[in-house]
């Protein structure tokens, strides 16, 4: 007769997701899994394979999660000079919230595990084209719209927003004032006037 698993996977994906974020997947011990997880090793391998494996399926799931966020995020924001400010201040306001000071999950991992992983760096690349094509989107529906003049490079910008956005992640760890950071976020809009 098989077992029955008496946690909920997702849940605790979760909550490994939470771990590796906060601590970053070298300083995560399978140890540190068991006691955070609340479940033995044996339940650990059995769902989600070894500490690699549990850590890119977290990371899978930030990333999913992230990802679909931003998407109907744009799709709710019909100003899309607005909807990038609110965007970038989401992320300044979740940072100084963050007592841990975790940041992003996709630059830590990125700080964390480049240069040296094959795997990851091709995840992380993927990640950058899916949000960049997110991003140059949202700036065409701009445009159509008559919101940013025609001509830009719309790719162009949205690497730079995009690369602007990671960079404000890292940046509000280490500089708690909002209004410097909201400053940095009306400059760097001024690309789409």
């Amino acid at each position: 007769m098989p077992r029955v698993k008496l946690f909920d996977e997702q849940q605790t994906l979760e909550r490994a997701m939470n771990l590796f974020w906060k601590q970053g997947y070298s300083a995560t011990s399978v140890q540190d899994l068991v006691d955070h997880l609340g479940i033995n090793r044996a339940s650990i391998y059995d769902t989600f394979g070894d500490k690699e494996q549990l850590f890119l399926k977290s990371f899978e799931n930030y990333r999913k999660t992230n990802s679909a966020f931003i998407a109907q995020f744009f799709e709710d924001e019909p100003q899309v000079k607005q909807g990038f400010y609110k965007l970038f201040e989401m992320a300044v306001d979740q940072s100084l919230s963050d007592a841990e000071k975790k940041g992003c999950f996709v630059v830590n991992t990125t700080t964390e595990l480049i240069p040296g992983d094959e795997r990851i760096s091709r995840i992380l690349e993927e990640n950058r084209i899916s949000f960049e094509q997110l991003f140059e989107e949202y700036l065409q529906k701009g445009v159509s719209q008559g919101q940013i003049p025609e001509g830009k490079d719309l790719k162009a910008t949205a690497s730079l927003l995009f690369t602007y956005y990671s960079g404000l992640r890292v940046v509000s760890k280490v500089n708690p004032s909002k209004s410097d950071l909201m400053n940095s976020v009306k400059v760097i809009l001024s690309v789409l006037d």
